[in-house]
């Protein structure tokens, strides 16, 4: 992926010692530069893909550690030696770390990397949501998909089954297994939908603008849609997101994993959940941070996440 193509949102942060390195590196990648102080951390932790620190792995390690939830979450982490020798991506290497490391050659520093997939010269699902331009919604398959694609690097006879790309063309309904990733086109904003038994096109629909318009986001910024699988035979849910995007029906358990960042009440109890929209949004949200809490509309609740 060329620089030109990257849209990953990147910050170079310095020490002052190390000022003029990080104007050079910030140049290379067409970064924000920014001066270290004791908050920078959490200051740029969630407005950034990736942070490139110009500083021992010490400093950086032990202010980034206590702000840390997952590597679905959080940005990604390289460290640059103060003798510019080397790139060392320390969180997030499929998510963003290793590009940027490889692209920061051009000025001869050696990016370390130390991802398997990369190592061997294989693929892993990460990067192939990349390369799409496409979210990864059943985020716990990773591990075994990229564990075969290792695998079939291993199989010196050639038997392995390597995972295969096997793209789904509208109208359709994809059911994986846990072992197979999903793919959605990517999305800069998750709408998160709730809904009572019945609820019809019109009233969701209705729902999504007037949410749409109190967060101030134009409706083309959301092209996935999350809610439980709970509401898998809704007519009304399908006919209403049939032409702004994907629909992706997460399980009880994905759902609940979300329940700790969950802090307003929902009847959805009686489904088992600790809710529907705000927990469906962020479970499959970049940043983890909702933009817009739960709405109530009626008989349709609505949340937006980043």
């Amino acid at each position: 992926m060329d620089a030109a193509d990257s849209k990953l949102s990147i910050a170079v942060i310095a020490l002052e010692r190390f000022f003029e390195i990080g104007e050079r590196i910030s140049q290379a990648l067409g970064a924000e530069l920014i001066a270290y102080h004791d908050d920078v951390f959490a200051s740029a932790h969630s407005k950034y893909d990736v942070l490139v620190a110009v500083m021992s792995s010490g400093i950086a390690v032990r202010k980034i550690a206590p702000l840390l939830t997952d590597k679905w979450h959080d940005p990604a982490l390289i460290v640059i030696t103060p003798d510019m020798k080397y790139a060392i991506p320390v969180l997030g290497g499929h998510h963003g770390a290793n590009e940027v490391a490889e692209r920061l050659r051009e000025l001869s520093i050696i990016p370390v990397i130390s991802t398997a997939t990369e190592t061997k010269g294989v693929p892993s699902v990460e990067r192939v949501a990349q390369i799409y331009d496409a979210d990864i919604v059943n985020r716990d398959s990773t591990r075994s998909v990229n564990g075969a694609f290792l695998d079939s690097v291993r199989d010196v006879h050639g038997d392995s089954d390597a995972p295969l790309l096997i793209r789904v063309y509208p109208p359709a309904i994809a059911l994986a297994t846990p072992g197979v990733s999903v793919l959605v086109t990517a999305s800069p904003y998750i709408m998160g939908i709730g809904c009572r038994a019945g609820a019809s096109k019109e009233e969701i629909e209705e729902a999504i603008d007037t949410a749409c318009d109190k967060a101030g986001i134009s409706q083309s910024m959301i092209t996935t849609y999350a809610t439980t699988i709970q509401k898998l035979h809704e007519p009304g849910l399908h006919e209403a997101i049939r032409d702004r995007g994907s629909l992706v029906f997460l399980d009880d358990r994905t759902i609940n994993s979300q329940q700790p960042h969950i802090m307003s009440n929902s009847q959805a109890t009686r489904l088992g959940l600790c809710g529907v929209s705000e927990p469906a949004c962020l479970a499959l949200s970049t940043y983890g941070e909702l933009v817009l809490e739960k709405q109530v509309y009626g008989r349709v609740t609505i949340a937006i996440a980043k």
